[in-house]
């Protein structure tokens, strides 16, 4: 099966070998013939003694069953499972538009992550509304270092635009029904 021909008989080594002065060989010395004895017949077969080959390409890398070191079948930090599953699974881009909305403060800065809040990420379109339009022209002044900054943190690519919203009008709807019109809005002179 293994591709080794055991055809030949194999030396009796119950009788014992001989040294050349007639003294019986015992222990290492009798293996040390034994194996001598059968790299001379693997060579009268025609084989070279200490190729295991035999047609068959050598794999160089012997296979481990236990032991100390690092092996894939060894427990993994969860970091590198969690990140080699979101690569295989494709969900690095949406892991780096969540890293914009939790770093936000450290990206940006504390001063500017005081005054303007991230509303949504698509297709490399940051929304950031600010608490007032004096930040909102402030943030349009300051895209070009923003993306720069988010880009140095997060990675390229991820965040291509800005868009700044300034604060919202307060509304005058409330409840679930109301009438069309502009409400009382249309009073104020």
């Amino acid at each position: 099966m293994d591709g080794v021909d055991n055809s030949v008989t194999n030396p009796d080594l119950s009788t014992g070998s001989f040294t050349p002065e007639g003294e019986q060989l015992k222990g290492s010395d009798l293996a040390r013939a034994a194996l001598e004895a059968a790299k001379a017949a693997a060579k009268a077969r025609g084989r070279v003694p200490g190729s295991k080959s035999q047609g068959r390409p050598v794999n160089r890398r012997r296979r481990r069953w236990s032991g100390a070191g690092p092996d894939d079948r060894d427990p993994q930090p969860l970091g590198r499972i969690a990140s080699r599953i979101a690569a295989d699974r494709g969900w690095v881009e949406q892991l780096q538009g969540g890293q914009v909305f939790g770093r936000w403060a450290k990206l940006v800065g504390e001063d500017v992550a005081e005054h303007a809040t991230p509303i949504a990420l698509s297709d490399g379109e940051l929304t950031v509304q600010a608490s007032s339009t004096a930040w909102a022209t402030q943030l349009r002044l300051l895209q070009r270092e923003l993306i720069k900054r988010i880009a140095a943190g997060v990675g390229n690519g991820v965040v291509k635009r800005l868009k700044i919203k300034g604060p919202d009008a307060p509304s005058w709807r409330h409840g679930p029904r109301h009438a069309p019109g502009r409400g009382p809005r249309d009073t104020y002179g």
